[in-house]
């Protein structure tokens, strides 16, 4: 069970030489949630889509050309980019990269933290509060939310039901994720997923931030 629960996107699509690769999460959503991984040398050609679109880095390094400029953005792991509906975008890479790609089905709110065109490290997004949990919310929609969170030390969610599938990414630290009776530790770097209605529950090992997608249709 720990093999399918508890993964690496990084590890698990590591870059080929001269090929590019796309693999479907298999989270059966409205909204597309796609694993890529650039073989060395290789790009995708700028192309536009109608919804906004997240890409989330997972290993190495990529750099986006955004609009009719190309203006260039680079997105390494644990970094997000947004960019606008109709934009042109791209991608390119020297070494190799995997990344993670959020497409919604419908519009969806963006926090306006976030700017289109600019790169943030997930993990700064929020601060960590003494003895408590902070949440903001990145992207959301009545199908979907994309959430980071911060956890301070002894701090944790007690075993509850989402009604939906989810990815939680950790960012930075380590916690004991709960689910279905079992104890799973994941570090940063690491994905966790869990079905609808799954029970579950996060206890933070020290400080602990992590990236939570729920999917509800």
């Amino acid at each position: 069970m720990a093999d399918e629960r508890i993964f690496s996107i990084a590890g698990n699509h590591p870059p080929k030489e001269g090929l590019t690769i796309s693999t479907s999460s298999g989270i059966d959503s409205k909204n597309s949630i796609t694993y890529f991984s650039l073989g060395a040398g290789t790009d995708i050609s700028p192309e536009t889509y109608a919804r906004p679109v997240l890409y989330v880095g997972a290993g190495g390094e990529g750099v986006f050309l955004i609009g009719e400029a190309h203006e260039q953005r680079t997105v390494g792991p644990g970094e997000l980019l947004m960019i606008e509906p109709g934009t042109l975008s791209g991608t390119k890479t020297k070494d190799g990269f995997v990344y993670t790609e959020i497409m919604p089905g419908k519009e969806i709110t963006m926090n306006s933290l976030v700017k289109s065109g600019e790169v943030f490290n997930i993990a700064d997004l929020v601060p960590y509060e003494k003895g408590s949990i902070v949440n903001l919310d990145i992207a959301s929609n009545d199908t979907m939310k994309y959430v980071v969170m911060a956890f301070d030390e002894g701090t944790g969610l007690s075993p509850h039901r989402a009604p939906g599938d989810a990815l939680v990414f950790a960012l930075e630290g380590k916690a004991v994720i709960g689910y279905e009776g079992e104890d799973f530790t994941i570090e940063a770097g690491q994905t966790f997923r869990f079905d609808k209605n799954g029970l579950h529950s996060v206890t933070a090992d020290g400080k602990f931030k992590m990236a939570l997608l729920l999917v509800l249709k």
